[in-house]
């Protein structure tokens, strides 16, 4: 509900019910943007791997969080982009979630130790205080880009959202 940039609707429920499939089975591409606490400037160049298992915290929902025990598999890829217009203690990223859990991003993120700024959920306890949370006016994350078949006309569709921060 924080997170900003594109989303996509169907006009109708056999376009739905095939939406919602092609997301189910990884057939779509996701991109988000985020700028998270902590200088990540030196991992500049490649892609980077969050693997972490995560599931619902039912006594404190809606949150979620990593659990090796009984967390459902969750990949998250990550990259710098680069901006000079940041203060070094922040850094811009490029994401792509491989797989969609709830608040995948936010979580893996957080648990690698660079929560993104703004949060309202997981930025107000980290590290003791509510500097992340309070780093930003609002969530630092955007669905930047999103690219999947036409369940129908199958041509390749290809959208993308600059950020707005």
């Amino acid at each position: 509900m924080d997170t900003s940039g594109l989303i996509i609707m169907a006009r109708g429920l056999p376009m739905q019910r095939a939406l919602s499939q092609a997301f189910a089975q990884r057939q779509t591409h996701k991109t988000y943007t985020a700028v998270v606490w902590g200088d990540l400037r030196a991992c500049a160049g490649s892609w980077h791997t969050i693997d972490l298992p995560l599931i619902v915290d039912w006594p404190n929902r809606p949150k979620s969080k990593v659990c090796h025990d009984s967390g459902k598999p969750s990949i998250t890829q990550w990259r710098i982009a680069e901006d000079d217009q940041l203060p070094r203690e922040f850094t811009r990223l490029s994401l792509m979630p491989l797989t969609g859990r709830s608040h995948q991003l936010r979580v893996h993120l957080l648990s690698i130790g660079h929560p993104i700024l703004g949060d309202p959920l997981y930025g107000r306890d980290f590290g003791g205080s509510d500097a992340v949370f309070r780093a930003a006016p609002r969530l630092l994350l955007h669905a930047s880009g999103l690219r999947l078949v036409h369940p129908t006309q199958g041509v390749t569709l290809d959208w993308t959202s600059p950020a707005p921060f």
